[in-house]
């Protein structure tokens, strides 16, 4: 069932790229997305009745942690293939296009190198999510770089050229260095006596966590430092951001959707292997300290970026480096913080997920980028205005939707371990956050009708639907997690210090 998992999304992409007329491309993607959900589905239900599924000698062996990144994945790659149908139709419908910004005129990349390179991305992140090799984890993240390049790319003009070599570069010197910290983390078990386990499962992370103890302090602190540094920039970490609002803003949404949503998780969870084998060495006060150290950095990046942004999707990516500050500083705090991050973790991807999506309705409706030039959505399109607004209160933690919640939990967790002055920053920068959002959405949302659009006609339910399902869940996960699912966080935090 792990191999079907990793090859079906394979296999479709083979065939698009080889046999892909249009018909086939626009079915088979949610094809392929209901075949890998129903298939994940079925592995975290084995995981969660405390089986442990492997397949290719150990090669795919997920834990909790793993399938609750694999089921964001595949479930996010759903909404976004059916949202695609509606988006490719339109795109093959307007034929040449003009860019937005210097009105030069540029066409597509084929449809099914496009919708090929979409089921690519899902295979390499169902990889990194099933395996618990860390070099295979290595390949996985490497692969979904390659892949969601060319998505980048899909809109073929100079703005996306540039962002695409610019994510390119900088995510691979971070996939570099994360590569030196698998080595110097092998460096460190060099030669350990009396290990538990097969020889031939050192490079997997119950190997290492089991055998933490006879770890070199050194070294493994090194390997640490590279795979925070090497995950940490694919994840978006303040510093380490500067690919993440240009790739987001030239991306078609549905791909910023996967990319925000999914492609994050997938490097936190590179890092976040890491810092279990630190907690299991007795030095997780090191490697949370450096979490919460990045955390509250990207969650001051993020604030004095987003306030005064103009640019709504840019806005969005600055977002996603809020919440993946907010999740280091969690994770780092440790605790009860830690159930908190995993809440955070689901609620953030389903819910900018669900605005880029959105975002993409009014880029198409407004041509242009820019929140000062759109205003009066609730009379040109009243759907996604709404939807517009309720996925703004949820990605600023408003009640009563999950990232109030999960939130809240991690404030917590920063009362419970003693930390009075980052709790207090932590307050701070959100109420920032948040009036910075506030104004930018509202102005979007209010005005008068702009002269030159006419009213809102029916808006089309491929364009809707996967927005408000998301949205629902989130609202959902803010006034009820169920018992199966709390249950589920629980045991993936367990694995990182909960």
């Amino acid at each position: 069932m792990l191999t079907a998992l990793l090859f079906i999304p394979l296999c479709a992409g083979c065939i698009m790229l080889l046999w892909g007329r249009a018909v086939i491309c626009r079915l088979g993607l949610p094809l392929t997305a209901l075949a890998h959900t129903a298939l994940a589905a079925s592995i975290a239900v084995k995981v969660a009745r405390g089986e442990a599924p492997s397949e290719l000698g150990g090669l795919l062996a997920p834990d909790a942690l793993g399938v609750l990144f694999l089921m964001l994945a595949s479930l996010l790659f759903l909404a976004a293939s059916f949202y695609a149908v509606h988006y490719l139709r339109e795109e093959e419908r307007i034929g040449e296009h003009t860019n937005i910004l210097d009105h030069g005129r540029f066409t597509n990349a084929p449809e099914r190198r496009f919708t090929a390179c979409l089921c690519f991305f899902l295979g390499a992140m169902t990889l990194v999510t099933i395996t618990p090799h860390m070099g295979a984890q290595w390949v996985g993240i490497e692969a979904t770089t390659l892949s969601s390049a060319q998505l980048i790319y899909f809109h073929r003009h100079k703005s996306s050229l540039e962002a695409t070599w610019k994510y390119l570069i900088i995510c691979s010197v971070g996939i570099a260095l994360a590569l030196l910290g698998n080595i110097l983390l092998s460096v460190s078990f060099h030669g350990a006596e009396g290990a538990t386990g097969a020889a031939d499962g050192m490079d997997q992370v119950g190997w290492f966590v089991r055998n933490a103890a006879l770890a070199e302090p050194t070294w493994l602190k090194a390997a640490f430092v590279f795979l925070l540094v090497g995950y940490g920039t694919k994840m978006g970490l303040a510093p380490l951001h500067n690919w993440l609002p240009d790739a987001h803003s030239q991306a078609p949404s549905l791909v910023s959707a996967l990319l925000s949503g999914a492609l994050l998780n997938c490097a936190m969870l590179g890092m976040l292997r890491g810092h279990q084998i630190m907690l299991a060495a007795g030095l997780g006060g090191l490697s949370g300290g450096m979490l919460m150290f990045f955390g509250i950095l990207s969650l001051m990046t993020a604030a004095i970026f987003i306030v005064g942004q103009g640019h709504y999707k840019r806005m969005l990516a600055y977002s996603s480096v809020e919440h993946m500050g907010i999740l280091a500083l969690g994770i780092g705090v440790g605790g009860v913080a830690v159930p908190g991050a995993m809440l955070h973790a689901v609620c953030h991807s389903l819910t900018k997920c669900m605005l880029f999506l959105l975002s993409g309705n009014i880029l198409a409706r407004y041509h242009t980028y820019s929140s000062y030039d759109v205003h009066g959505m609730r009379w040109t399109m009243p759907a996604t205005a709404a939807l517009w607004t309720a996925g703004f209160l949820a990605v600023a933690g408003s009640p009563p939707f999950g990232l109030f919640v999960s939130e809240l939990l991690i404030f917590k967790g920063m009362l419970a371990a003693d930390l009075p002055w980052l709790s207090a920053g932590y307050l701070v920068l959100l109420a920032i956050i948040f009036v910075g959002l506030s104004v930018s959405v509202l102005r979007m949302v209010q005005g008068n009708r702009p002269v030159d659009l006419p009213p809102a006609n029916s808006e089309p339910v491929l364009s809707v639907l996967p927005p408000l399902v998301l949205g629902l869940t989130v609202l959902t996960l803010g006034l009820w997690i169920p018992d199966w699912l709390w249950n589920f966080l629980n045991r993936a935090a367990a694995l990182i210090g909960a």
